[in-house]
Formats: C-alpha cells, structure tokens, sequence
C-alpha cells in the first residue's frame, strides 16, 4: 500500500511550504490538495487556488507525486484544466497526477458561476463530458470536441504530457455510471467511503461502502474487459473512517482494514491545529516513523 498526505491550501506559502517539504522528507508517497473556490467550513478563512499551489509544491520537491482531489466540473473546463495539468507534469519533472470528480454540491463553491443548482443526473452527464474530452486533451496536440456541456475547437496542447501516453487521471465515482466512466478512463480510482458520507457513517459502515463500491469497480471492468489491477485504488480517509492520525497503531489498524478489501493507496489529511482535521502536530511523524515501513508491505 501507497500513503499520501493531503494538505489543504490554506496558508500562505512561506508556511505551507514547509508542510509540503515535511510529506516528502518523511517518506510518503503522495501529496494532494483540494482543488476548491472555498471549502465547506473553512469557506470565511483564507483559501488558495489548487494549481498554483500544487506548482510552487513541485519545484519545492523532488520524488513525490503530487495531485488533485478532486479536479471538477463545477468551475473548471476540461481545456483550460488540461493546459494547466500538462504544464504541472513538466514541471513535477513528471510527477503529477489529476484527480477529478463529478463536483461536490455541499462543498459551497457549486454555484459561484452559476445559481442553478445542477441534478444529479445532469452533473454525471456533465462530468462523462468533461472526463471524456480531457483524457483526448492530454492525448493528442490538437483536439476539436463538440458536446452538450464543453466544446474545444482546434484545441492544441502542445508539447503535450511529458508522462505517456498522458499524465495519470484519478477518477472519483462511486454510482454504476461513474465506475464505468472509471474503467474506460481512470489510472486511479478514488473514494471518500459513502457518497454522502458528511451525513454521519461508523468506521464499520464505512468500509463496508468501500467494500461494495470495489466490487461494483471490478464489475465495471469486467464488463469492459479491463484487468481492474490495472486501477490504483485510492482511498482519502475522512471522519466518518476513524481516527487515522490518532496513533502509529490505530494507522496500522485501519490500514489493514483497508488494505483487505482492496485498497492500494491510502491518503490521510494534514493535522490541523484546530476544527476539521485536528490532530496531534506530530502525528506525521510518529506514523512516518513507527508504522509507514509496514504500511507499504500491506
């Protein structure tokens, strides 16, 4: 099993700096960031924009991948999102990975840019558009798209993804729809647990989501004719998962669960001093330290 760290872009860089050098000199093996207008509780406090953000973190390191999660629809267009991701793998030296979802409408950035509220169906049909053209974006120089949400004309893209044949895309779906989107699209398959998993889930209701949701994956793939191996398995750890940071053995302990059922790459949050995501300063460490070498033989 893979570990990651996700740091939320909320601090100037003369501080996050340091937290994104931290994730790479411990040794783990990822660092993601939000790729949000504002975020949910946090939406009054300071919030930066997840590309430059992830830039300045790919010049102030050198082996981790880094990424988004998630990329979405909601304010983003695949044309413009596939120029900033080709020019982040160039300068990540080929370490990037883009993350993208159908857009979450609680996060409290789903209607900036516009006030209608978009249905569910709508949003899926939206993001198999956005999914869709971005993958044709990263893999070819010149791309002309004509669809129902997003257009490209004449689209060019060159030098092009230094990693080939196109940078890795993380694709974040749980509905039979989006896992079939993630079969046809996805490098990575990632997941929160439950789809509405804010609503209040135990530790052991939220395994068993992602139980099913891996076996809805594979038959997906199946139904393609894809080895679902082939899928990076990303799991971001949120509240309703149990306490990751609490300790080196309750990392372990949760690491293990989620390594059975089938997950390859595990991503916790930052400590935050404070509110969502609080936990010890040096929980990092003790787990760097103490359970990520056993972690990895998971």
């Amino acid at each position: 099993m893979r570990v990651g760290v996700l740091v939320l872009p909320e601090k100037r860089w003369a501080q996050a700096a340091r937290e994104w050098r931290a994730v790479e000199k411990l040794g783990f093996d990822s660092a993601w960031t939000y790729d949000h207008l504002s975020w949910s509780s946090l939406a009054d406090g300071p919030w930066f924009s997840a590309f430059p953000v992830l830039t300045a973190a790919a010049c102030a390191t050198s082996r981790i991948f880094l990424g988004t999660l998630v990329t979405s629809p909601n304010f983003r267009h695949p044309v413009t999102t596939a120029k900033d991701a080709i020019a982040l793998d160039d300068i990540s030296g080929g370490r990037f990975v883009l993350g993208v979802g159908a857009g979450s409408v609680t996060a409290g950035d789903a209607q900036v840019l516009t006030s209608r509220v978009v249905p569910g169906g709508e949003r899926t049909a939206r993001f198999e558009e956005f999914v869709e053209l971005t993958n044709l974006l990263l893999r070819q120089p010149v791309t002309t798209y004509e669809g129902k949400y997003f257009r490209a004309n004449g689209a060019r893209m060159y030098p092009g993804c230094l990693q080939r044949p196109r940078l890795p895309l993380a694709v974040a779906s749980a509905g039979r729809r989006g896992m079939a989107l993630t079969a046809r699209h996805g490098d990575a398959w990632v997941t929160t647990g439950p789809a509405n998993w804010a609503a209040g889930f135990t530790p052991q209701e939220c395994l068993a989501a992602v139980t099913d949701q891996i076996t809805a994956l594979r038959k997906a793939c199946e139904r393609v004719d894809r080895d679902p191996e082939t899928i990076d398995r990303i799991f971001v750890a949120t509240d309703p998962a149990g306490n990751f940071l609490e300790s080196p053995d309750a990392f372990l302990h949760l690491s293990e669960s989620y390594a059975k059922v089938g997950i390859t790459h595990l991503v916790v949050h930052c400590p935050r001093a404070e509110g969502v995501y609080a936990a010890p300063s040096d929980s990092l460490e003790r787990i760097a330290e103490e359970a990520l070498p056993v972690a990895r033989d998971l």
